[in-house]
């Protein structure tokens, strides 16, 4: 992805950094989009690492699979700024590598990084524990929260999302398309709902409604309709669109692609 503007970066990212808080995520939005911007500068790379994690012990799990890049860095050693390579984790999605980073961030070695009451503190537990090198690391993380007033997704990322209705019972589960979660999908019984018009009209459909039925591209598709919202299956809406849903077991998420 292309360099972006700061409030587009942001912009960009929230939607995931506010669902990873709401499924339980102890990092406050306000320090992981600081830390994004920190460690990218700005630019979402395809490999979606955005927090310098390295392929370290190598092992993987549900999030990470094992794929890395090679690329140039820096680091403080022995008191100044050294140029070196390292090989870094690569992600399927932004989605991937927050969950990943949480599961660093459980060792005990980070506790105080988890116990800490504000973003503010936050950044500096992250700086005590050694998640990086830079002795200036915590200033500028709060320097970037406070500059661009990301404490705002704080409280967003604290706020409870109520099922839909007839769908009280599906677990709430994100769909992603580019590397971004793009909706969220209510799986049920082995079948994706999404809402038909949000993520429909966002991947560049024409979405209408029959009166029974939601039309994606002038094909009306199975639909619940809920709280005034259509619901259809993932796999029907991606079909119309040339798309191909699939799903990742390990991580719980909907992957949306080229056919």
């Amino acid at each position: 992805m292309a360099k972006l503007t700061r409030n587009q970066f942001f912009a960009v990212l929230a939607p995931t950094v506010i669902r990873i808080k709401r499924e339980g995520s102890t990092m406050f939005p306000s320090v992981r989009l600081a830390q994004n911007l920190l460690e990218t500068g700005g630019v979402i790379h395809s490999w979606n690492n955005l927090g310098g994690i390295k392929v370290g012990s190598g092992q993987t799990n549900a999030y990470w699979h094992g794929e890395a890049v090679v690329k140039g860095t820096w680091e403080y050693i022995d008191g100044r700024n050294a140029s070196t390579r390292a090989a870094f984790r690569a992600y399927k999605s932004v989605y991937h590598f927050y969950k990943d980073l949480d599961l660093l961030l459980a060792m005990p070695r980070y506790a105080r990084v988890r116990n800490a009451p504000t973003p503010e503190s936050q950044a500096e537990m992250l700086q005590a524990c050694g998640y990086a090198t830079d002795p200036a690391y915590a200033t500028k993380l709060k320097s970037i929260i406070e500059r661009y007033g990301l404490k705002r997704y704080d409280a967003l990322g604290s706020r409870h999302v109520q099922k839909p209705e007839k769908l009280k019972d599906a677990i709430a589960i994100p769909v992603v398309y580019e590397g971004q979660v793009i909706s969220d999908g209510y799986l049920l019984n082995g079948v994706t709902w999404v809402p038909a018009r949000q993520l429909g009209e966002a991947l560049g459909a024409v979405i209408d409604w029959t009166g029974t039925e939601v039309t994606v591209n002038g094909k009306a598709i199975e639909t619940i309709l809920s709280e005034a919202t259509g619901y259809v299956k993932v796999r029907d809406l991606a079909a119309e669109l040339e798309l191909q849903a699939s799903w990742d077991a390990g991580a719980s998420v909907v992957l949306l692609g080229i056919g």
